[in-house]
């Protein structure tokens, strides 16, 4: 029982600290899920986050489900899901009332400005982090700047695609690289 509380809180707070999105929540979720809890390894939340882009739904939810069901079964999973969108329909609910007679405000313009870039570092931040892990070997670093080029040049793809793409790639390398041995 003691896990299943500490599960929601943890995804509460994740989901309270995280502006801009999925992604921009994946050094938060690094830390408390990685380095504090060692709920996932590293490996394992790069893991996520590329599944929980090609399932139906937010990146956030998706990672905190796969996460808390890991822990602690489908009830591990649905609190982990509730603890982390918790934080977001409370504020929603009190913005959403006052966001209209706000949102012309200068200063609040340069502030919304300000979190912007911010999340952008937050988010360059883990590409760097996770970019460390991920690209390991050679045929990794072929992947990569495949995937960057492809989906620079055809932005209007699906990313389900890019990394259906990627995982064959990988399936495809590894199987070319166990036949030389």
């Amino acid at each position: 029982m003691k896990e299943l509380i500490s599960l929601f809180f943890t995804f509460a707070k994740v989901g309270v600290m995280t502006f801009g999105g999925g992604y921009a929540m994946l050094p938060i979720l690094q830390r408390e899920v990685v380095e504090k809890k060692h709920w996932a390894t590293e490996e394992e939340l790069m893991d996520y986050f590329a599944i929980g882009q090609c399932t139906p739904g937010v990146i956030a939810v998706n990672t905190a489900t796969f996460i808390g069901q890991k822990c602690k079964g489908i009830l591990g999973g649905i609190l982990a899901t509730l603890g982390v969108v918790f934080p977001s329909l409370i504020i929603i609910s009190l913005l959403a009332g006052v966001i209209e007679a706000f949102k012309e405000i200068e200063l609040v313009q340069y502030a919304f400005g300000g979190i912007r870039v911010c999340v952008c570092v937050l988010i360059l931040n883990a590409v760097v982090k996770l970019l460390k892990k991920a690209v390991v070997d050679p045929a990794t670093l072929i992947i990569f700047i495949a995937v960057t080029v492809c989906s620079t040049v055809f932005a209007n793809i699906s990313p389900i695609i890019f990394v259906l793409i990627a995982a064959a790639l990988g399936i495809a390398i590894k199987a070319i690289e166990g036949g030389k041995k």
